[in-house]
């Protein structure tokens, strides 16, 4: 995945950070019965105690994504040796799932804003990121640098779900695509896997048993063979 374009201007992130504080200021009177204050302390809780959130993009589906929340706003990292993100549009929904039942807790509209590297905020989100990020092997901030994609998801406007005005319907999606498949070669086992060994066992088992029943055959001719003689010459 390439790194996408740097499209805010200086003052865009200031005019984030501002919506960002008032991404749930109408909260209240819009979705839930619940106070302001307390959506936003949900909004800050599902951020932190989860470090997941998925992306729903328009005409697409929802992308996973390891984030890390920090005054307004999700950070989150794509490209080569990171997660896969597709091209963000300007604005996109953010899903965050309850840590304890798994479920959702809250949907929001989200502003996104690629981050330039070099920049105050880069170098902020990147550190951010890097504390977060697990079995890093190499210079993370060269290699998010020179070809990865640092984003900035500033929640805006009322949720559009949340705990007493969730949509009816289950917002299942079919799994995503993949090149993946099973594999067509497996290394050489002693006497062959599992499964080649009992199908060489049950193999042996029918053959015994087919020679079994073929000696009683036998048996039961010759008894028949006798039996007859000894009539004949009666």
């Amino acid at each position: 995945m390439t790194a996408q374009p740097a499209e805010p201007a200086t003052g865009a992130r200031t005019a984030a950070s501002s919506d960002a504080s008032d991404a749930v200021s109408d909260a209240a009177s819009a979705t839930a019965p619940a106070s302001v204050a307390a959506v936003a302390a949900l909004l800050g809780e599902a951020m932190t105690k989860s470090g997941l959130l998925w992306i729903d993009v328009a005409g697409d589906r929802a992308w996973p994504a390891w984030h890390v929340w920090d005054d307004g706003a999700a950070y989150v990292v794509s490209g080569p040796g990171e997660q896969p993100l597709p091209w963000l549009p300007e604005e996109v929904r953010v899903i965050l799932r309850s840590k304890d039942t798994g479920g959702r807790l809250l949907t929001l509209r989200a502003h996104t804003h690629v981050l330039e590297p070099g920049s105050a905020e880069w170098d902020k989100a990147a550190e951010l990121l890097r504390a977060s990020r697990l079995n890093a092997i190499d210079d993370s901030l060269t290699r998010w640098a020179g070809g990865c994609t640092l984003t900035a998801l500033v929640p805006f406007d009322s949720p559009i779900e949340a705990p007493g005005a969730y949509a009816a319907a289950d917002a299942r999606s079919a799994p995503a695509r993949t090149a993946a498949t099973t594999t067509s070669w497996r290394p050489w086992h002693w006497r062959g896997r599992g499964e080649e060994k009992a199908a060489r066992k049950r193999a042996k088992a029918a053959e015994r048993a087919a020679r079994t029943a073929a000696r009683e055959r036998a048996k039961l001719r010759a008894k028949r063979q006798r039996r007859g003689g000894r009539l004949s010459g009666g």
